[in-house]
């Protein structure tokens, strides 16, 4: 039984700076099985629809710790920002020139 910490990513509605809850999730231990009749997905592994939510990091390792479940921890990457200004448009240096 492994448990997978991370911060999930934000969605491209989300812009803002504040801080994101870390989770604590368990990884399947069993597949998932087609069932027959109707078609679904289904599987016996109860753990895998647990999902934790922590303020920090530090709280889920800690968590994770405590209750002898084996942890990986999955740092965020950082984004990458490129700062471009309205006059960049108009350099004579531009690789693809700009045009209407």
């Amino acid at each position: 039984m492994t448990a997978r910490t991370y911060q999930p990513t934000r969605s491209a509605m989300q812009s803002g700076q504040a801080k994101d809850k870390w989770i604590l999730e368990y990884e399947p231990e069993l597949p998932r099985q087609i069932e027959p009749l109707m078609g679904w997905t289904s599987s016996a592994d109860m753990r895998s629809q647990v999902k934790l939510h922590f303020d920090t990091k530090e709280e889920a390792i800690a968590y994770a710790e405590r209750n002898g479940v084996a942890y990986r921890v999955e740092d965020p990457k950082p984004a990458v920002r490129r700062i471009l200004s309205y006059s960049d448009n108009f350099q004579p240096n531009r690789v693809v020139p700009w045009s209407h």
